[in-house]
This record gives structure tokens, C-alpha cells and sequence, in this order.
């Protein structure tokens, strides 16, 4: 297995965990807390962890969440993220897990650039 793929699978992961690989503490330190922070913000406003399901806004919203890595995982497994559709914050939270999935996915392939030496 090459240096590249297993950088992007621990980053996907492990938010922060490819940059930590990369000897990128600090980086990786940053981008796992914020990542988390909006995990839990989420979850917090009754968000949905969202699974496969039909449609394009159905796969759209799955491939989101899913891009969190463990933290989706963990959820899912643990039962979180069921949400509650009538509470004042659920698009909000749902807005907090899609940004968070989407910024892990954005992290991954910033791990892939320095890892390939397109960026330092």
C-alpha cells in the first residue's frame, strides 16, 4: 500500500490524523478539535447523521456525513444523530454536520498535496 493511501484513509479517518502522520502536529491538532468541535455541535442541535438513501439530496447529504470518518462511524454505532425535525435547531445542526464531513474531505486532500510534495 502506498504512503498516499494510507496517509488519506488515516486523514479520512482520524480528522487530523494524515497530517499528523506528515509530522504536521499542530495542523493536526487544529483541524481534529475544530472538526470534532462541529461534530459535537451538531449532534448538540439534534442534527441527523444521515444514511444512504434515494435521490440526489439523499446521496449528497450521506456522502457528507460519511466524510466525517470515525466520528460518523462512532455515531451511527452509538445511536446519536437520530434528530428531531421539530426542534429550533435541527437545520442548524445539520448544517454543522455537513460543514464538518465536507472540511474533514477538504483536510484529506490537503494531507494528499503535502504528501505527494505539492505543497509544503
Amino acid at each position: 500500500m502506498s504512503s498516499s493511501i494510507l496517509t488519506c484513509f488515516v486523514a479520512w479517518l482520524v480528522p487530523g490524523g494524515g497530517h499528523f502522520l506528515l509530522g504536521r502536529y499542530k495542523r493536526s491538532a487544529l483541524f481534529f478539535t475544530v472538526v470534532l468541535i462541529l461534530f459535537a455541535l451538531g449532534l448538540y442541535q439534534d442534527g441527523v447523521l444521515f444514511g444512504p438513501s434515494p435521490g440526489l439530496f439523499g446521496v449528497l447529504k450521506f456522502f457528507a456525513d460519511f466524510c466525517l470518518g470515525a466520528p460518523y462511524l462512532l455515531g451511527k454505532a452509538m445511536g446519536w444523530g437520530n434528530g428531531d425535525i421539530r426542534s429550533y435547531g435541527y437545520e442548524y445542526g445539520n448544517a454543522y454536520l455537513y460543514t464538518a464531513g465536507l472540511l474533514n474531505a477538504l483536510i484529506v486532500l490537503d494531507a494528499f498535496d503535502i504528501n505527494q510534495g505539492r505543497k509544503s
